[in-house]
Formats: C-alpha cells, structure tokens, sequence
C-alpha cells in the first residue's frame, strides 16, 4: 500500500465518520423540533387559561381620567 492509498483510506474514513456525526445531530434536531412544539402548544393554552382566568377575576372598573385632569 502506497502513501496515496493510506491518504486516501484515512479520508474515507473521516468522511464515514461525517456522515454517522451529521446523521445522528439530525435526528436530535428533530426530536428537539418535536419537543419545543408541545412546549409551545402547552404555553399557547396555558396562556389562554390564564387570560381567561384573568378576564373572570379582574373588575369591573371604567377607565377615567384622574380628578386633577
């Protein structure tokens, strides 16, 4: 085996290598993708309780302007 041969296979390698590292950080992208989509599902109804919540306890209190405008 020459040392173009040895260059070559420690290039084929580290291209193997590439490809199982970007394979694998694509598949923890996506299961990060799912997991900040429920998170954003659970704030979006969350916040819709809370503004719920918020218009059945808050007041009936007109707006105006103070006595001294």
């Amino acid at each position: 085996m020459d040392m173009t041969d040895n260059r070559l296979m420690t290039l084929e390698i580290h291209v193997a290598e590439q490809a199982k590292t970007i394979e694998e950080l694509s598949g923890q992208i996506a299961e990060q993708w799912k997991t900040i989509e429920r998170i954003q599902k659970k704030l979006d109804a969350l916040t819709s309780r809370f503004l719920a919540l918020e218009e059945q306890t808050a007041p009936d209190v007109p707006v105006t302007k103070p006595p001294h405008w």
